[in-house]
């Protein structure tokens, strides 16, 4: 099942969205200072073009560093990715088919807005680690 929405997300989102992290990539690579961000676009970008079976998870250890690198990047790059997964949604939402690909946009709202201090993991992996809650 992962498969076949993988490959319908592919062609009614996931290629587009991933343009949009490739060309904010792109772009955060001309000044040198901003290379991290750029490869949080490439990341979150292959996630966004394959994103069932998939999941983000925390990075341990993530913390002001990351928060400061978020705010950055939601001013260069951030907002407009998201802008594009919410139109996305919308737009899949509009027929029954497309509801659950809507959903999964929107889920992706989130990882466009702040990718640093989030690791991207299967979710079979994601599952066999222990959740320690303080």
């Amino acid at each position: 099942m992962r498969l076949l929405l993988n490959i319908i997300w592919l062609v009614l989102s996931g290629f587009w969205m991933f343009l949009a992290y490739l060309l904010a990539g792109v772009l955060l690579c001309i000044p040198i200072i901003t290379i991290p961000w750029a490869i949080a676009s490439f990341r979150v970008g292959l996630y966004a073009l394959w994103p069932f079976g998939r999941t983000i998870v925390d990075k341990p250890g993530a913390g002001v560093g990351s928060f400061l690198g978020n705010v950055i990047w939601v001013v260069f790059a951030g907002i407009w990715l998201a802008i594009g997964h919410i139109a996305t949604g919308i737009a899949m939402c509009l027929t029954i088919i497309g509801i659950p690909l809507g959903i999964a946009s929107f889920k992706l709202v989130p990882i466009s807005l702040m990718p640093l201090g989030k690791d991207i993991v299967d979710v079979d992996q994601a599952r066999a680690v222990p959740v320690v809650r303080s």
